[in-house]
């Protein structure tokens, strides 16, 4: 059986989460805050998630673990068939990291503590920020979903996403980033719309607190 390994309070965690319950996949999980020797076992670079195959194997970068889950239980798909489709759904997944997700990132730790951020910062993430912003405009309908007329990794990907992006927002950033991109909102309600997100979503909420003890205790002063 796979075993996904991190925490629900992590976007990233909660997109490979969604993909293995999409699919129906069998998993179980393993609560793992990382920044140990033994975990750098399971993921290299330290980061989480990670997952654990039923091969008994290990990756981690949960665009690579999504590519791994289509290869090994394609059905349901969460790619289209057409190779040159297939690669626009990994473009989106790529913008919506590089240019949105790691920028959020950024302003992680004026988040946590509510403090107030750098503004030669703030201006950093802006303009890369916006750049993504104009490239998702133009590659994304959201009618009904990112690409079109079918659910694809790419919505799973930009849900969780976002999910960083509008805390960045309402907190360090100011700014309403979601209201930049046309039809974002209504997608969103779509995409959050179902049993899945509602499991998803309700076992972040449930990790809030362990998360931020975990924060305090590790890192607080």
């Amino acid at each position: 059986m796979i075993t996904l390994h991190g925490f629900a309070y992590s976007n990233y965690y909660n997109i490979l989460k969604h993909v293995l319950l999409y699919k129906d996949i069998p998993f179980e999980e393993e609560l793992n805050w990382g920044g140990t020797t033994e975990y750098l076992k399971l993921s290299p670079a330290g980061k989480i998630p990670s997952m654990t195959t039923a091969e008994g194997g290990h990756l981690s970068e949960s665009s690579v673990c999504c590519d791994y889950l289509e290869d090994q239980y394609p059905t349901p798909a969460l790619y289209p068939a057409d190779t040159f489709e297939r690669a626009r759904v990994r473009q989106v997944m790529k913008i919506s990291e590089l240019y949105l997700e790691l920028q959020a990132r950024r302003t992680i730790g004026y988040m946590l503590s509510q403090t107030e951020a750098p503004e030669d910062l703030k201006k950093q993430v802006r303009e890369i920020m916006q750049r993504g912003i104009k490239a998702i405009n133009s590659l994304c309908s959201f009618e009904p979903y990112a690409l079109g007329s079918e659910l694809t990794m790419a919505d799973i990907y930009l849900r969780y996403v976002i999910v960083l992006v509008d805390m960045a927002g309402e907190g360090p950033m100011d700014w309403d980033i979601g209201a930049e991109m046309p039809g974002l909102r209504a997608w969103q309600a779509r995409m959050a719309d179902s049993d899945i997100s509602r499991r998803v979503d309700a076992d972040h909420k449930e990790n809030t607190a362990p998360f931020f003890d975990y924060i305090q205790k590790h890192f607080g002063k």
